[in-house]
């Protein structure tokens, strides 16, 4: 199984319109460490949120970059 991380817009669409980082993780631990050292690039690159897939499977979806 893989992890990634799919890049949304503010409403929820998927950002596909620039480059942006494609990781592969072995395991959900992983993928949460790499987004907490990326957020903020991520954010400055026009990612709002994010979702992490386990495949094709959401575990979670629509996690705000920005700071509460």
């Amino acid at each position: 199984m893989t992890w990634r991380w799919r890049y949304e817009n503010a409403n929820g669409g998927e950002v596909t319109d620039r480059p942006l980082p494609r990781e592969v993780f072995p395991s959900q631990a992983d993928a949460e460490s790499w987004l907490g050292e990326n957020w903020r690039d991520l954010l400055d690159s026009g990612v709002e949120q994010v979702a992490l897939l386990e495949e094709d499977r959401v575990e979670y979806a629509g996690m705000s970059l920005r700071p509460e």
